[in-house]
């Protein structure tokens, strides 16, 4: 089956010699990663097979986090500990967006405006949560996921936030519950984060190069009563480690006129189950995959207040908050948890034997081609 690699390797060097100097070094530094991934030429891991001995060779992995290959089993291994810490109440997904219209701004400047969006998006949470109409506190805990990506690979960013729906008092001494179905108001929510981000990109002395007509646009947040929090962990979970596009929606790469190579990949529209197909070109099929790729080191997934990981001794006690806030509904039981799941083990191909870790190789240096005298 066709991969990103595929494409990568084979019209990754004519979109660099195309675009030259312009290309981000992040982004050449992922092409080269993708490319190589699983080649060998990052090395190999020997194996020893603990019955026969045979040794088996596998090429290493990049490791990269926009590799689609290498960010497959770490999605279940967050799920399995962000369940382990839900409480037991009513949960809510938010969800703020970046206008239409500044989208192109971000993009040229993506880790002031990407951690602006956190900063705006979070203060906004914890100031209408302050508010007694709603929940009487800001002392909420919730994490964010920053998306930077639609269905068709366009540029679309924006955060999801699973919160629960309350918050622990100021004094710190019991749970403040929001209604069931309503944690904040979206129109002030949405006054609010514009404001906030506006003032993010002041401080950051960007604000002067923004269109003022932005700051007059509606800024669009969502919020949506999710239930127990389970169902909204879900439908986060493989985003959180899933790049711009996996492997298995690309469905062709074919060489157009010209030498102008294609690629089909299927994507779903938003609201719809059908599944539809779309070619375009692999310079702009690489254009697409590349402007989602995040600035190094930046943190794409964010915790706040007592989900911290520096308040985490508090989880316990908010728990018994929760429990007793709610009037003891939810039953204690005792249950087995969700085991982390194993990545597949190797076993030997001749005799089907368990094996062990042995050695690394490393990839032998590059080699310069040998000068020919031509005189």
């Amino acid at each position: 089956m066709p991969t990103v690699a595929d494409v990568v390797r084979r019209y990754g060097p004519a979109y660099l010699a195309k675009f030259g100097a312009s290309v981000p070094l992040e982004h050449r530094k992922v092409l080269a990663m993708i490319a190589r991934c699983r080649t060998g030429e990052l090395g190999w891991v020997v194996y020893r097979c603990q019955h026969c001995h045979r040794e088996h060779s596998v090429a290493r992995s990049c490791g990269n986090r926009h590799c689609p290959l290498c960010q497959q089993h770490k999605t279940k291994t967050w799920l399995v500990d962000q369940i382990s810490r839900l409480l037991p109440t009513h949960y809510f997904l938010l969800t703020f967006t970046i206008p239409a219209s500044l989208r192109s701004f971000v993009r040229s400047h993506q880790r002031a405006c990407y951690a602006a969006l956190f900063a705006a998006s979070s203060a906004t949470i914890r100031a209408l949560s302050a508010d007694p109409k709603y929940v009487g506190s800001s002392n909420c805990g919730f994490f964010g996921v920053l998306h930077t990506w639609g269905r068709d690979l366009n540029y679309h960013p924006h955060v999801h936030y699973v919160v629960p729906g309350g918050a622990v008092s100021e004094d710190g001494r019991q749970w403040l519950s929001s209604a069931p179905n309503f944690f904040i108001p979206v129109k002030a929510a949405s006054k609010i984060y514009r404001e906030k981000y506006r003032e993010a990109m002041r401080r950051a002395g960007l604000l002067a190069h923004i269109d003022p007509n932005i700051w007059s646009e509606a800024w669009v947040v969502n919020s949506r009563a999710v239930g127990d929090g389970e169902r909204s962990l879900k439908y986060l979970a493989p985003y959180v480690f899933r790049v711009a596009i996996s492997d298995r929606r690309i469905v062709a790469i074919t060489d157009g006129a010209g030498g102008q190579g294609q690629v089909t990949f299927g994507y779903r529209k938003s609201g719809s189950r059908r599944w539809r197909r779309m070619t375009v070109t692999a310079e702009e099929f690489l254009r697409r995959f590349l402007q989602h790729v995040l600035p190094r080191g930046f943190q794409k997934v964010r915790h706040y207040g007592f989900a911290s990981a520096v308040r985490r001794k508090e989880y316990d006690l908010i728990r018994w908050m929760v429990t007793l806030a709610m009037g003891l509904c939810y039953l204690l039981h005792a249950a087995v948890p969700e085991t982390i799941p194993r990545r597949a083990e190797f076993r030997c191909e001749q005799c089907g034997g368990p094996v062990i870790f042995f050695e690394f190789i490393r990839p032998l240096p590059a080699t310069k081609p040998p000068i020919i005298d031509t005189s």
